[in-house]
């Protein structure tokens, strides 16, 4: 039974991808980037993986067994362009990998305006783009859409209008989903807010809900 154990418990540790917090140079760029990959509590490293900062701790970091990477890999070099990090992180998920970061910033994180970064965040946009349209209902199925029952928001104009219209639909009538106070809404939710963004405001609110993120909510901003 113990080397059972001990066969379990290398291959929980074999399957994880392990990272560090980071130091970036110079030492005010990307600064709310900086603060989300080195401030994740480490349940947030599986629950915010939706958004488009990519993956929650950043691949110069990454350590991970050689017959993980075999299993999972190889890095999809499709070219300038292909965010071949975030293809195999999603493949490392989808595998039932775990994430593990080291909170201690083990790596200078230098940026230049000609890093490849900025070519891959225009080719992951309309990725995403597309996703939040998704939610937002306009590239459901009809039986997939009516599973959204709200939407939630602080804007009083949206809030007294009192519904979000789908008019590129072509039912008749036109499907119309609420649109709610964020305190009159209930959970679940998937929540297309970027974080770090309004002084604080959109995190206080969602904290005074006292909701648990992974079961209650996830982040797909």
């Amino acid at each position: 039974l113990s080397g059972v154990g001990s066969a379990r418990n290398s291959f929980c540790f074999v399957s994880q991808i392990v990272g560090c917090q980071v130091r970036r140079d110079p030492p005010n760029s990307t600064e709310r980037y900086t603060r989300w990959i080195n401030q994740l509590a480490p349940d947030q490293l599986l629950t915010q993986v939706f958004t488009s900062n990519g993956p929650t701790v950043i691949m110069p970091t990454w350590f991970c067994s050689r017959a993980w990477f075999s299993h999972v890999g190889p890095f999809d070099e499709g070219g300038q362009g292909e965010p071949e990090d975030l293809l195999f992180f999603y493949s490392h998920l989808r595998k039932g990998g775990g994430v593990i970061r080291v909170d201690q910033s083990l790596l200078l994180y230098r940026y230049h305006p000609n890093a490849a970064t900025h070519s891959v965040l225009e080719y992951v946009r309309p990725r995403h783009e597309g996703l939040r349209s998704r939610v937002k209902g306009e590239g459901l199925g009809s039986r997939s859409r009516s599973r959204v029952v709200a939407f939630c928001d602080v804007d009083e104009n949206k809030i007294r209008k009192g519904f979000y219209c789908h008019e590129d639909s072509q039912e008749r009538p036109k499907p119309r989903v609420p649109i709610l106070h964020f305190r009159a809404a209930r959970p679940p939710f998937v929540i297309c807010v970027k974080l770090d963004l309004t002084g604080g405001a959109f995190e206080d609110n969602l904290r005074s809900l006292h909701l648990q993120e992974g079961r209650d909510f996830l982040h797909f901003s």
